[in-house]
C-alpha cells in the first residue's frame, strides 16, 4: 500500500485553513467532474479529490492524518500504519458506512474505515417535545492501548484523549482530557468499554452521549494475544528438549507456572496449557512454542563436549 498525500491532491499547504481546503476542493471538482471534464482520467481524479476532501475537511480525520505526516510518511512511499498510530484520538459518532468507504481507496479504508463510529455504539436520537427540541448527544469513540497484564488482573488507568476542534481562524487544534477508567479483568482485543455520559452533550435537556473505548494491546516482547489465548516462545536447553524436563514459565501477570517439556521435543513444537490464558468464561489457553537454544562453544571444555557429540552421536539433521 502506498501513502497518499491528500494535501498534494488538493494542492494546498499543510497548514491550510478549513476555508482554503473547501475552496480548493470546489475548484478541482468543477475542473474534473466527469459531466464537465474531457480529461480521460477525470473520473479517477474526481474520486481521488473526493477522498482527499473527506479526510482534510473533517477536523477529526485531518488531525489523525497529520500525525502520520509528522512521523515522516510521504506520498508515494510504501506504507503500513504503525501499530496503535491512532490510539488516543477521540472521534464523534460521524462515520463512513461500508458503502461510502467502498468508493475510496484501500489506503483510506485501512486508516479511516472504522474511525468515527464503534460497533455497538449508538447514534444521536431526537424527538420533539412541547417545550422544544431535544436530542441525545452523539456517542464518541477512541482506541486505547493497554498492557497484556491488564487483561489478566484488571486495572484502573488514567487515559488521555485528544479531540480536535476548529479555532477562530478555522485551523485544527487539539484539546486533551484525562479520564479515570476501570479496566475489567478478562478484557479482550477489540472489546468496547462504555463510559456513560462521556460523549457529546445533549440538546434541550436530553442526556449526553456515551464514550466507547476500543481496547488494543501494546506489543509485548514475550507474549502475543490471539482472542483469549496467549502465545509465547519457550527457550529450552538441548538436554531439556531431548530428555524432558520441568521448567518454570513466567506469566504475563507476574506469576510462575511449572511446565513439563516432553522428551524429544523439537524446536517449533507447540505445548498448550489449558485455562492459563486471558481469564473469561471459558478462559483462554497458554500456547508455548519451543525454541531450542544451544550453548556457545566458547571455552575449550565446551568445544570438547560438542566434538564428543559429533563423534559419538550418529545424527544428521538434514536427513
Amino acid at each position: 500500500m502506498r501513502f497518499k498525500d491528500y494535501y498534494e491532491v488538493l494542492g494546498v499547504p499543510r497548514d491550510a485553513s478549513a476555508d482554503a481546503i473547501k475552496k480548493a476542493f470546489r475548484q478541482l471538482a468543477r475542473k474534473y467532474h466527469p459531466d464537465v471534464s474531457k480529461a480521460p482520467d477525470a473520473e479517477a481524479r474526481m474520486k481521488e479529490i473526493n477522498e482527499a476532501n473527506a479526510v482534510l475537511s473533517d477536523p477529526e480525520r485531518r488531525v489523525a492524518y497529520d500525525q502520520l505526516l509528522a512521523r515522516g510518511a510521504r506520498g508515494g512511499q510504501e506504507f503500513e500504519p504503525p501499530p496503535g498510530w491512532d490510539a488516543g484520538f477521540e472521534f464523534s459518532g460521524r462515520g463512513f458506512s461500508d458503502a461510502d468507504a467502498a468508493d475510496f481507496s484501500d489506503f483510506f479504508a485501512e486508516l479511516f474505515g472504522r474511525m468515527g463510529g464503534a460497533a455497538g455504539a449508538r447514534g444521536a436520537g431526537s424527538r420533539a417535545q412541547p417545550g422544544g427540541f431535544r436530542a441525545r448527544g452523539e456517542d464518541h469513540h477512541a482506541k486505547i492501548m493497554l498492557g497484556i497484564e491488564d487483561a489478566f488482573l484488571g486495572a484502573r488507568r488514567q487515559v488521555s484523549l485528544r479531540a480536535p476542534e476548529l479555532d477562530a481562524q478555522g485551523r485544527v487544534v487539539l484539546q486533551t482530557r484525562t479520564l479515570d477508567v476501570q479496566i475489567p479483568k478478562g478484557v479482550r482485543e477489540g472489546q468496547l468499554i462504555r463510559l456513560a455520559g462521556q460523549g457529546s452533550p445533549g440538546a434541550g435537556g436530553a442526556p449526553a452521549g456515551d464514550l466507547f473505548l476500543e481496547v488494543h494491546f501494546e506489543p509485548h516482547p514475550r507474549f502475543s494475544v490471539h482472542g483469549r489465548d496467549v502465545r509465547m516462545e519457550l527457550p529450552v536447553a538441548p538436554w531439556e528438549a531431548a530428555l524432558g524436563a520441568i521448567v518454570p514459565v513466567r506469566l504475563p501477570h507476574g506469576g510462575t507456572l511449572k511446565v513439563r517439556i516432553p522428551a524429544g521435543a523439537q524446536g517449533g513444537q507447540s505445548l498448550r496449557v489449558r485455562a492459563e490464558g486471558i481469564p473469561g468464561d471459558p478462559p483462554g489457553d497458554l500456547e508455548l512454542v519451543v525454541r531450542v537454544v544451544l550453548p556457545k562453544a566458547d571455552t575449550p571444555h565446551a568445544r570438547e563436549l560438542y566434538e564428543t557429540m559429533a563423534r559419538e552421536m550418529p545424527f544428521d539433521p538434514r536427513a
